[in-house]
């Protein structure tokens, strides 16, 4: 028992010397839960927050699935750290809801979030309606 744990810890040592990429990832989907379905369109922004103050890492925009095309993050780029999506759902449901309020009640909706495990896969849902949201972290 003891030799395997040294041999997986020796096979990180070996992994990070030799550039291996984490198999982590960042993810996310957007549901529309007042139209019932997936929000197309929507911009969303990626910023790492750093002691310098923050670095935009990664724009994207989802396809009809309410998805982004590919990780938002992952390989070595996708490390510890406090991160931040910024979804424009204003825009959003200004294009296809009709009758609501201007300016809207929400615009950018800013989720930030820790990573503490970067070979792990961190999803990031959101459920937006033109009036509230919520997020977890998925799987």
């Amino acid at each position: 028992m003891l030799w395997v744990r040294s041999a997986v810890a020796t096979r990180s040592r070996l992994d990070i010397l030799l550039g291996e990429a984490s198999m982590g990832k960042l993810t996310t989907h957007i549901l529309d839960t007042a139209g019932g379905v997936p929000a197309a369109g929507v911009r969303i922004e990626l910023a790492t927050m750093e002691e310098r103050g923050e670095r935009l890492l990664a724009t994207a925009t989802t396809n009809a699935g309410g998805r982004c095309d590919s990780p938002l993050l992952e390989g070595p780029a996708f490390v510890a750290g406090i991160y931040e999506l910024r979804f424009a759902v204003g825009a959003y449901f200004s294009e296809r809801t009709h009758g609501l309020p201007s300016p809207a009640f929400l615009d950018v909706v800013p989720v930030r979030f820790g990573v503490a495990d970067p070979d792990s896969h961190y999803h990031v849902p959101l459920l937006i309606s033109p009036f509230g949201y919520s997020t977890y972290r998925g799987s």
